[in-house]
């Protein structure tokens, strides 16, 4: 197939992603092993790259809390139960509500006693792959998170005890229990694993993107084609933001103005880079009209992009990979447009009956 004839708007595109060095090294070696056409070295370097976008068939669950039916419907009643919290007022599902993709559409969190909390609550869509957890990483596992908020002063206010009190006194939770958790008695720990069991149980559903990725060329458009060849190329945006979930699960000080120093609270003042460093966020199902950044200082896809061409705020801690840089506005529409192709249709949940 002569893909410039079929398809005139690959001619722009192919130009554009060969001239900022879309994936290079895959090209490098296509060239060095046989002469080819630069079209067909396009395709073969593109569908590499594309490679590495591809969706995993099915979450993966540890070995020490293996998925069960029972577990995960046990999971979902406390999740959305606020009877867990202090006041009776706040669920896990107050700051990670379905209707407002799996976060709370605020800036920041507000729990039980009202007070704004320091972060922006991020979705925990996908999370089954998380390798760490929480902004500055201080979780390391589903389990360990879902305990934080529970106890946390200003979230749910409550110790571990009194949750293990408060659901032991719900005389509809014990058969959901024992079906769970056979000859074993409620406690902390199989109240935060059936949490973390059902909370790998949400996952994305197929974007445009993915769509694309596996072979549909009408399911985005020339538009946001070139906005992911800017996305692995020119922007740089792939250095952090890689695979199907697009985040490398580490963390960055991007130069937002916060005195919050994030990873740098459980690092050394010696290690530099991990002063106000925070996790990358994932871009898939985003909300599309913010609040963005740890801090919800940003609300529109437009203020992230200037944030990155302006290199953000110097300092010691920066990353390496913020360096300022200038897109032209059609290249600034056309990485906003391939960034809206990751957004599916809204993974949504029947509310359970709670015991």
């Amino acid at each position: 197939m002569n893909i410039f004839k079929q398809n005139p708007s690959f001619v722009a595109l192919a130009a554009a992603t060969l001239a900022v060095g879309f994936a290079a090294v895959c090209v490098e070696e296509t060239f060095s092993a046989r002469p080819l056409s630069a079209a067909t070295a396009y395709e073969d370097s593109l569908a590499k790259l594309k490679a590495k976008y591809v969706r995993p068939d099915a979450p993966a669950f540890p070995e020490t809390n293996p998925y069960s039916e029972a577990k995960a419907k046990l999971g979902k009643d406390l999740f959305f139960d606020p009877r867990l919290s202090s006041t009776g007022s706040v669920s896990c599902a107050s700051c990670h509500n379905p209707a407002f993709r799996w976060s709370d559409g605020l800036a920041k969190g507000r729990g039980v006693t009202g007070q704004e909390l320091p972060r922006r609550s991020p979705s925990i869509v996908n999370s089954a792959w998380l390798t760490t957890l929480m902004w500055d990483g201080r979780a390391d596992t589903l389990e360990q998170q879902a305990a934080l908020p529970m106890t946390a002063e200003h979230e749910m206010g409550m110790t571990p005890d009194a949750i293990v009190e408060r659901v032991k006194s719900i005389s509809g939770y014990r058969p959901l229990f024992e079906s769970a958790f056979p000859a074993k008695d409620i406690d902390f720990a199989s109240i935060t694993a059936a949490i973390a069991t059902y909370e790998r149980t949400l996952i994305s559903n197929e974007a445009p993107f993915d769509h694309w990725i596996a072979g549909n060329e009408g399911a985005i458009t020339a538009e946001a084609k070139r906005g992911f060849a800017l996305f692995n190329g020119a922007a740089g945006c792939s250095k952090c933001h890689g695979g199907w979930r697009f985040t490398d699960d580490s963390f960055h000080d991007i130069g937002l103005k916060s005195a919050d120093i994030g990873r740098g609270q459980f690092a050394p003042p010696s290690v530099v880079g991990m002063q106000h460093a925070f996790k990358t966020p994932s871009l898939r199902d985003l909300n599309i009209h913010g609040p963005y950044m740890h801090d919800g200082s940003m609300t529109s896809l437009v203020d992230v992009i200037r944030h990155y061409e302006n290199g953000g705020e110097k300092r010691p801690s920066l990353s390496t990979d913020m360096k300022q840089f200038t897109l032209t506005q059609q290249e600034r529409t056309e990485l906003e447009a391939f960034v809206k192709t990751l957004s599916a249709s809204p993974l949504t949940t029947e509310l359970p009956v709670l015991p």
